[in-house]
């Protein structure tokens, strides 16, 4: 049984789909006994992470910290395969930039997050066509994702 929890430092309070598209993404993915964890934080907070972390000056959408990056962490049977960090403000630009939902962008930055914990990455073009592709494979699941919502 797959287990994540979700923390609102943000209080945005309207992360329903992330359950939904975490779900379909670690059953597509054929993952079992994993755990990791979600935070929704503000612009200063990924900033913060972003800086001291990436030695990236900057404010993000999302962060990923796999732990499964230098060897497979299992604990009583089940992987802990890291964190993500969503920066809901950025969110909410992106979701008005691309001219869709804000459930829409929360859910791809959701399974984006997913995907790099799950050790895929978009650093070259072959690289970025299959996440992409398991991106939109997930998303399209949901109609309260699909593009032009």
């Amino acid at each position: 049984m797959n287990k994540f929890v979700i923390n609102d430092e943000y209080g945005y309070q309207n992360y329903k789909i992330l359950n939904k598209v975490f779900k379909t993404t670690l059953k597509l993915e054929k993952v079992n006994n994993a755990f990791f964890s979600v935070v929704l934080v503000d612009e200063d907070t990924i900033h913060k992470i972003n800086k001291e972390y990436r030695n990236k000056d900057s404010v993000t959408d999302v962060i990923s910290f796999a732990f499964e990056d230098n060897d497979k962490r299992v604990y009583n049977k089940t992987r802990i395969l890291g964190e993500i960090y969503i920066c809901i403000p950025r969110m909410k630009e992106q979701a008005k930039a691309f001219g869709h939902s804000e459930t829409r962008e929360l859910a791809f930055l959701g399974v984006h997050g997913l995907l790099h914990l799950l050790g895929y990455d978009h650093m070259n073009k072959e690289d970025e066509t299959v996440m992409f592709a398991k991106q939109e494979l997930v998303l399209n699941e949901y109609s309260e994702t699909k593009r032009g919502d």
